[in-house]
């Protein structure tokens, strides 16, 4: 396994340690938090933790969360989520975020904007200046009203695309059946100000800017050759 493998390994290791027995756990996705969702099965299936239940934010989550003998549950079970784990595709000096990149934002957003602790696990790669400056920004559109919305997105200053699939012909689709549109920004000075207009224009479901939400970021480096976990609150 590379240096980087070891360093997302050892990011999600340490946001597995800090789920405590008799909480309720938001399951991120991206393949640093599938990392702690391994380690959390792991805690659990060795009796370090107990009673433990998750929300997954995509299916990719709720299928690795099963594979890893999570139990899981849905909002509409619960009153409240003790600590959500998510990765990001970009953190800014503020905390503030740019998540995405696997077309599952609106679910994370609604799961990590509940949680009481938000802790987001990435590599130092991600820790930009400012946001935009090496990520699109995604925004998840409902089908009927791509042709508007992409207008508007362009009169906000940015350069849309429509996302498409991967070994797959077409758009990308989200788990909630809408498309997907990347937003391309020379820089977001105002990321509160920027998620409110785009959020604001018809048709819009959620786009990917996360301000104010994360709470603890778990950084992994490599040092010297080693692996290692920094974190910011």
């Amino acid at each position: 396994m590379d240096a980087v493998q070891v360093m997302k390994q050892e990011v999600g290791r340490a946001a597995a340690a800090m789920v405590e027995s008799n909480t309720i756990v938001g399951l991120g996705t991206g393949s640093t938090t599938a990392y702690a969702i391994q380690f959390i099965g792991d805690r659990l299936a060795a009796g370090e933790i107990e009673n433990i239940v998750g929300i997954p934010t995509s299916f990719q989550a709720e299928v690795l969360s099963k594979q890893y003998g999570i139990p899981l549950t849905s909002l509409d079970a619960v009153d409240h989520i003790d600590l959500a784990i998510d990765g990001a595709d970009e953190v800014d000096p503020n905390k503030n975020l740019i998540k995405g990149g696997g077309a599952a934002h609106t679910r994370e957003k609604v799961v990590d904007a509940l949680a009481n602790k938000f802790v987001v696990v990435v590599d130092s790669g991600k820790m930009v200046d400012v946001l935009g400056s090496t990520f699109l920004l995604p925004v998840e559109v409902i089908p009927m009203a791509i042709a508007p919305v992409m207008r508007q997105l362009e009169a906000l200053g940015g350069k849309p695309e429509l996302r498409m699939g991967v070994k797959k012909a077409g758009p990308v689709v989200t788990d909630e059946g809408n498309l997907v549109v990347d937003l391309k920004f020379e820089a977001i000075k105002d990321p509160a100000a920027l998620e409110i207009a785009i959020n604001n224009i018809p048709g819009v479901l959620e786009n990917g800017l996360f301000v104010g939400v994360a709470d603890t970021i778990l950084v992994g480096e490599i040092i010297d050759g080693e692996p290692k976990v920094r974190t910011i609150n």
